[in-house]
C-alpha cells in the first residue's frame, strides 16, 4: 500500500503547511535530508492546542497533540518532498518539546502519538530516533512542538 493509500486509509487529509511565526522557514533541504521546523501542536481548523501535561492536558490528549503534529508535519514533508511523499526513504529522527509540570514525566508516552503515526504512515521506514522531553513552556503555549529529520530520495 503505498503512502497515500495509508493516508487514505487513515481518513487523514494534509493541508498545505503553515506559514512560520516568526523568522524562519518550515524545511531545509542539505543532501538526501530535509530538516522540518518545530510544529506546534494545533486543531485540525489551525487553533494553538494550549496547555500543560500534568496539570489540564492528560496523556491521552497529549498523544492526540502530538498525532495532530505529525500530521501536520506530513503536511510540510510533502511540500518538501516537491508534492511526493512516496520518495521518504526513512523518518530519520524527532524532537518532541512537552509543556509540562515538574513532576510530569510521561513525555515519552504523549510523544508516541506522532512515532505511531509515522509508523503506520511509512511502515518501517516510519521508525525513527527520538528524544522526547519536558519543557516548562512552548511557543503560544502550545502542549507540545516537535521537529524532524527525514531522509528522502
Amino acid at each position: 500500500m503505498s503512502v497515500y493509500e495509508k493516508l487514505k486509509a487513515l481518513n487523514i487529509t494534509l493541508k498545505a503547511p503553515a506559514a512560520p511565526v516568526a523568522a524562519y522557514v518550515m524545511h531545509v533541504q542539505t543532501g538526501n535530508l530535509v530538516f522540518l521546523s518545530g510544529h506546534l501542536a494545533r486543531t485540525a481548523d489551525g487553533a494553538v492546542i494550549v496547555g500543560q501535561l500534568g496539570k489540564d492536558v492528560s496523556v491521552e490528549q497529549g498523544q492526540q497533540a502530538t498525532r495532530q503534529i505529525a500530521i501536520d508535519l506530513i503536511g510540510t514533508l510533502q511540500e518538501a518532498c516537491g508534492g511526493d511523499l512516496n520518495r521518504v526513504t526513512r523518518i530519520v529522527k524527532l524532537t518532541s518539546l512537552v509543556n509540562s509540570t515538574s513532576a510530569f514525566t510521561d513525555h515519552h508516552l504523549v510523544t508516541n502519538g506522532a512515532s505511531a503515526l509515522f509508523g503506520e504512515v511509512f511502515g518501517e521506514a516510519g521508525k525513527h530516533a527520538r528524544a522526547a522531553f519536558g519543557v516548562a513552556q512552548i511557543p503560544l503555549g502550545a502542549c507540545a512542538e516537535i521537529d524532524m529529520v527525514v531522509e528522502i530520495a
